[in-house]
């Protein structure tokens, strides 16, 4: 079942607009999200939640997507994400930033295999403009944001494939289908004398 989940869980840069995320939605994101293990338990981080327009399509600006991409502009028009949880470390509980990033990429994933067994999909979004985004949220200055989750129902395909020759930069075809090369088990282990 886990397997299944994590097979599922794409970075989708493609989205159904018509299918709209609930708040209880989110909000029980964030559950899965808060009974999460912190660094020293020190639990800094809080989550924005947007699923109403028009706060949620002010993010989409702030977001930059698919930098392995360039010549594309994603989502497409019309494909954007119809919710974020913008990942928020609150500095007044802990100011030191780099201890808490391995708890931001274990809520992250912990989020989105939660979103995809409700039968969503996000991608983790690393690339905003975190000034833009501070005054689009009205964020108070404790506040910092991390990591912007989008989400939404799926609306495209994604492919996982072998790399070959080391090759791993993903690629869409002339049907947009989004392929994404993964290294091999083997490659990936390392192995003691």
């Amino acid at each position: 079942m886990l397997m299944d989940l994590v097979r599922q869980n794409r970075s989708y840069r493609g989205y159904d607009r018509s299918r709209k995320i609930r708040e209880e939605e989110l909000v029980s994101l964030v559950e899965a999200a808060r009974i999460c293990p912190s660094s020293v338990n020190g639990q800094p981080l809080k989550y924005y939640l947007a699923c109403e327009e028009p706060i949620a399509s002010r993010i989409q600006p702030a977001t930059m997507w698919a930098k392995g991409l360039p010549e594309l502009t994603l989502p497409h028009p019309g494909k954007e994400p119809t919710a974020f949880i913008v990942i928020c470390q609150d500095t007044d509980i802990d100011p030191n930033i780099s201890r808490y990033q391995r708890d931001v990429g274990i809520v992250a994933q912990t989020m989105l295999l939660a979103a995809v067994e409700m039968g969503l999909g996000g991608c983790m979004i690393g690339s905003f403009n975190a000034g833009l985004l501070r005054d689009v949220l009205n964020l108070e200055e404790n506040i910092k944001p991390q990591l912007v989750i989008a989400l939404g129902k799926p609306d495209e395909e994604i492919i996982l494939t072998d790399a070959v020759d080391g090759n791993i930069g993903y690629y869409r075809d002339e049907e947009d289908r989004h392929y994404v090369p993964k290294r091999s088990v083997q490659d990936m282990i390392i192995r003691g004398e």
